[in-house]
């Protein structure tokens, strides 16, 4: 396996604020308090978390429970066991995603892994925790999961479940259609051992029971501890947090409009929209999360329905499972059930933090640093052979499949037509040099329009370079095959593969082993991309 960083500011679509952020440049410096490099300061930070022995104690019960039901492995009772002793939480987390989600999701679950390493390595006790989203209500989101067919063309499958409107989808459950779907990936994939798993797939779980169990079968080796955050028991703990969101909703909004006004001042985006009537909190009705606004007289708006600011916090109190957390909210009461020493997150989620910053502020005594996960393109040994034959770079394939397949055609046209192309493109720079060079001592306001006629010429031959490229590839199939393989495989749909990809797939063409050689290819010190040759 090999592997280089390959830089995010070459990875098509990256904001402005996530690339400022891999820097830490001053700019962003206001909106985070650490920088993204866990090693510089996990161990001051680690003296900074203030985490009561009670609630350690009532956490780390509730954690061997849930995740003995799943059939934890000795090594993650072993973590939990530490957790209750006195080490701190790496956190990561993601949507419940059918047959666990998108490539990413394992990446994100292998850097809790590492960076826990790399702490115990400072003398910072630290175990790696996945967040369980079963909150999400994106369905459509968690439904479905891609790979490949034998024509390298992704297909979509989907479980044949059915959700309410809005309901968490960690309460969807499976009927006997999952059979199907479960059946369609081995086809896809091939009997095997990650294969097998899949049977935690199956009618009569829902996607957060599966989930945990397929997870819990994959990472057994690595000791990493599930978190379901739908548990009725940590909602009851979280109980202060949820009411102190309410008494003080007012204070919290204007805090998160002032956030977004810096933020936008400083030339950075907003992930989530913030508005005079937002506030952190959805209530549970009827099985669907409800947002809950402000209104102009002080009281709530629950859907539709007016209610005053003391009945919710009377629920609050009384029955806190009522409510579910939003975006901005979920990583503080993630960071109050949890000792987190820093959270793993992705570049939408890197982005939440600028924002939940302001809410942190708010309600807990300290603002926990958000750490990018590990990101990365692999590439199996016949996509190599292919990027070689063709002379291709991994910046050529982020262009998109049209320009990659204009690329490959070029690449594919006679040496002498090539070099006719070459030389009209050399000829048109080295004459109108010397036209410039003569117009600089007649007439200099003329230097320009030479400029704009030598532009006209180089994009005329390279117009003309492109459509000869595309007749090329119309006259072989097998180039054309070989270029959709190509992006299929690296930039589907012109996204990074670990966006599309089901992490199965992977895992069942190259065994859990794959997963050790990507925690060596980890390199806290690359905050990159990583391009990885399997």
């Amino acid at each position: 396996m090999k592997s280089h960083c390959f830089p995010f500011r070459q990875v098509p679509h990256a904001s402005k604020l996530f690339l400022d952020y891999l820097d830490f440049s001053p700019t962003v410096q206001p909106f985070y308090p650490r920088s993204p490099r866990l090693l510089e300061w996990a161990k001051e930070e680690s003296g900074r978390i203030q985490y009561p022995a009670e609630r350690r104690g009532q956490i780390s019960a509730i954690l061997e429970r849930q995740n003995r039901a799943w059939g934890a492995s000795p090594n993650t009772l072993e973590n939990i066991e530490r957790l209750r002793s006195g080490a701190c939480a790496i956190v990561t987390g993601q949507q419940v995603g059918l047959f666990g989600g998108p490539v990413f999701s394992i990446y994100k679950a292998l850097s809790a892994v590492k960076l826990a390493q790399e702490a115990r390595k400072l003398g910072v006790d630290a175990v790696p925790v996945f967040w369980l989203a079963t909150e999400d209500h994106d369905f459509e989101e968690v439904n479905q999961v891609q790979l490949p067919g034998a024509d390298g063309r992704l297909q979509t499958l989907v479980s044949g479940a059915e959700s309410k409107p809005d309901a968490p989808v960690g309460s969807v459950s499976f009927g006997p259609e999952i059979e199907q779907a479960v059946a369609r990936t081995t086809e896809l994939l091939g009997d095997s051992e990650v294969t097998g798993l899949l049977g935690c797939y199956r009618s009569g779980e829902n996607f957060g029971s599966a989930f945990a169990k397929f997870f819990t079968r994959v990472f057994a080796d690595f000791g990493v501890i599930l978190l379901d955050g739908s548990d009725p028991d940590l909602d009851r703990i979280a109980a202060p947090l949820y009411s102190a969101a309410l008494d003080h909703a007012p204070e919290i909004t204007q805090a998160l409009l002032d956030r977004d006004t810096k933020l936008h001042a400083a030339g950075y985006h907003q992930q989530v929209k913030v508005t005079s009537s937002s506030t952190l909190l959805f209530a549970m009705r009827d099985g669907a999360r409800v947002p809950i606004h402000q209104a102009k007289t002080g009281e709530f708006l629950v859907g539709e329905e007016r209610v005053s600011r003391q009945q919710l916090l009377d629920l609050a109190a009384k029955s806190p499972q009522s409510f579910s957390p939003n975006v901005l909210l979920r990583p503080v009461v993630q960071d109050y059930l949890l000792p987190t020493l820093t959270y793993i997150g992705g570049a939408a989620e890197v982005a939440y933090f600028a924002q939940a910053a302001a809410v942190y502020e708010s309600l807990a005594n300290r603002t926990t640093p958000v750490i990018p996960r590990f990101s990365a393109t692999l590439i199996e040994s016949k996509l190599k052979a292919l990027l070689d034959k063709y002379n291709l770079t991994v910046p050529e394939i982020f262009e998109g499949p049209e320009v990659l397949r204009e690329t490959i055609g070029a690449r594919r046209l006679p040496a002498n037509l090539q070099n006719s192309f070459e030389k009209s493109m050399a000829a048109v720079q080295h004459s109108m040099k010397s036209v410039r060079e003569s117009l600089a001592e007649l007439d200099k306001t003329l230097i320009e329009s030479a400029e704009n006629a030598e532009s006209k010429m180089l994009y005329q031959i390279n117009n003309l370079r492109a459509r000869a490229a595309r007749a090329e590839l119309r006259h072989s199939e097998v180039i054309q095959r070989h270029a959709e393989l190509i992006s299929n495989s690296l930039y589907p749909g012109k996204e990074l593969q670990e966006r599309s990809f089901a992490g199965v797939y992977f895992l069942a063409k190259h065994g859990r082993e794959l997963m050790n050689g990507l925690l060596d290819a980890m390199h806290p010190d690359c905050l990159d991309h990583q391009i990885i040759e399997l």
